[in-house]
Parts: structure tokens; C-alpha cells; sequence
């Protein structure tokens, strides 16, 4: 399985346009001291050829260009198969918009999540009117295996497994939390994808010990980083992401794994990103690695 970080930022960015806090202001002054970065997704393929998505971020026509590119059969292209959603959130589903011109997109999310972008966002009716978008719902804890535009095998399957978060502010007042893992498999290996999750239970931790590559929700560095930095009124749990330090925090539970675990979806606010910091070097220690974009891993 060959997989691609092709943004390993949370929403914003790195650094957020909008934010001076310690972070983006280094990343301005020194992008050596704190590398910049675009909104988390990640591109995956079995054979290095036929891409799939997952996620959708609103830096998805830069990212593109990270994908090995086959030869254009025609004056129109779309180097991705489809793309697999593990939410609702903006900053997760605003690149279905941006690919809209791919003339045909394929489409996999839980039944919750696409209620959302039928009734809340209305991006999937948005894309429609330009696009062939098929949709498919995934069952949770039902792995299907991924086709790729021709309607052939991939060489992939995924499945998708719910964890601890909540509903898109946006979303109707009767939206259920709706946030999935996948677990993405080609014939002898696993990759476990999970940018938002708010803690860490046994059904969680069970999947994330199935396989050889963990991509998991880097955050904050600890709960209360927004309030502390005087930028938000919600804990980070609150918002549906365990923060890595502390007791119960996600750095304890990881350095536990067999597999290789990598930090994405990473806050412009998280310390982790200074290249130089002691929480990185923290997190080093723990044997967890940061990630970065355009990082790569052959399975």
C-alpha cells in the first residue's frame, strides 16, 4: 500500500491567516524553526496508480500535485478514483467543492455524514449540478472494497469505524455525532486513519492495534490550549480531539502500539509544530513521529 500525507495542518493551516499566536508567528519570521503546512488529508493507492482521497480539504488543488500522475487519457483529468470522508467538518469536505469539475466523483461516507452535506452544507447538491457524484454509505464496522472509476477492484478495502466526537456546529440540531476511523487494507497491510477523536476507548484501541500504520488526530498539545492562548472558549475534547499530553492524553496511549503512529491534523496553536520545541522532542521520545506534508510510506 503506498500512502501520501498530502496536508497534515488542522482547519487554517500553517500558519492560520488570521493567528499571531507563538506558532504562526514563527512560520512567518523562520519556516526552517516551524513548517508550514496545508489542511490534513491523505491520498492512498494499492498499485501507486489508481489514488483515492481521504478527505477533502480546502487545499486540495495544491495537493493534487503530489499524487504521481499517470498520462491524461483525454483534455480532462482527475488524477483520484473517489474520495472517502471520515466527517462533516469544513475543513474535511469544502475540496468536494474544488473537484467539482472531475465530471465524475465518487463518493463514500457514513449515512449521518452525508445527511449533513445533503441538508446542512449542501455541498453534495452543489457538486451534482456539476459533476457525476455517486454516493455510497458505509456501514460502520462493514468492510467494502473501493473501485476505482471503471468500476474494477482497487486493491483496496475500507472500514470505517466510529470514535468519540461530535456533530459539525452547522449541522441540525438532530445530527448524531458522526465521526469515523478507517481502516484501510490491500492484501498484506493496514493503515489506520483517524484525524478526530475525542478519547481513546477500548473499541477504538482495538482498531488502532490492527494495524502497521497509525495516522491519528495531533490537535492540541493539551486541552485547554485555546482558552489558555486566549483564542477559544471550548476544551479540546469539547471540540472532538483528545489532546496528546498529559495523563489520559493520546501520546500515553500510542507509545503502547507495535505500529508506526504519525501525528496529522495538526492546530497552528500546538507546540509540536516548532521544530525545536520539548513537546516535539516529547512526542520523539515516545517513539510517535510529527508529520509533515508531502511525507510518504510504502506498506
Amino acid at each position: 500500500m503506498h500512502v501520501i500525507l498530502l496536508g497534515t495542518a488542522a482547519g487554517g493551516g500553517f500558519p492560520q491567516w488570521n493567528c499571531s499566536c507563538p506558532g504562526c508567528r514563527t512560520a512567518r519570521s523562520d519556516p526552517t524553526a516551524a513548517v508550514p503546512r496545508t489542511e490534513s488529508a491523505v491520498a492512498v493507492s494499492a498499485d501507486g496508480l489508481r489514488w483515492f482521497l481521504l478527505n477533502a480539504s480546502p487545499d486540495v488543488r495544491s495537493q493534487l500535485g503530489r499524487i504521481p500522475q499517470q498520462a491524461a487519457a483525454g483534455p480532462r483529468h482527475l488524477p483520484i478514483e473517489g474520495v472517502v470522508l471520515t466527517d462533516a467538518e469544513l475543513d474535511h469536505t469544502i475540496g468536494l467543492l474544488l473537484l467539482r469539475e472531475g465530471r465524475h466523483l465518487p463518493i463514500y461516507a457514513t449515512e449521518p455524514v452525508v445527511r449533513v452535506l445533503e441538508r446542512d452544507s449542501h455541498f453534495l447538491p452543489l457538486v451534482r449540478t456539476f459533476a457525476d457524484t455517486p454516493v455510497t454509505c458505509i456501514a460502520p464496522w462493514a468492510p467494502f472494497a473501493l473501485k476505482d472509476r471503471n468500476g474494477r477492484p482497487s486493491g483496496l478495502t475500507v472500514e470505517a469505524f466510529p470514535v468519540p466526537g461530535s456533530a459539525p456546529r452547522f449541522a441540525s440540531a438532530d445530527a448524531p455525532a458522526s465521526t469515523v476511523g478507517l481502516l484501510i487494507r490491500d492484501a498484506g497491510s493496514c493503515c489506520a486513519f483517524v484525524p478526530g477523536c475525542a478519547a481513546l476507548d477500548a473499541p477504538t484501541r482495538a482498531k488502532l492495534g490492527e494495524a502497521s500504520l497509525v495516522l491519528f488526530d495531533g490537535t492540541f498539545w493539551t486541552d485547554d490550549e485555546l482558552i489558555a492562548l486566549g483564542v477559544g472558549q471550548r476544551t479540546g475534547r469539547e471540540m472532538g480531539h483528545l489532546p496528546i499530553s498529559g495523563s489520559g492524553g493520546s501520546m500515553e496511549a500510542l507509545a503502547g502500539l507495535p505500529a508506526r503512529t504519525v501525528y496529522l491534523h495538526i492546530n497552528n496553536t500546538n507546540p509540536v509544530l516548532l521544530e525545536r520545541s520539548p513537546e516535539r522532542a516529547a512526542v520523539t521520545a515516545a517513539g510517535l513521529a510529527i508529520g509533515a506534508d508531502g511525507m510518504t510510506f510504502t506498506l
